[in-house]
């Protein structure tokens, strides 16, 4: 496997992160707990196949409004 090593500080990376468009910096987060978190990810796996199988809940069934 090949790396590159970027010398980058914390600091900087928030930065970065709270300079992008919110929808760009929205999708940096999900793909960063995705790639750090397998719970996360099976729980995405989970939600999906429910959804999938028709086990879902409208907004008014929960909330009543």
């Amino acid at each position: 496997m090949f790396q590159v090593k970027v010398p980058i500080s914390t600091d900087d990376i928030i930065e970065a992160v709270k300079k992008m468009k919110k929808a760009d910096r929205e999708a940096f987060i999900e793909e960063l707990l995705a790639i750090t978190s397998p719970d996360y990810v099976q729980s995405v796996k989970e939600a999906r196949a429910e959804y999938k199988a028709g086990k879902i809940k409208s907004h008014k069934d929960i909330f009543g409004e």
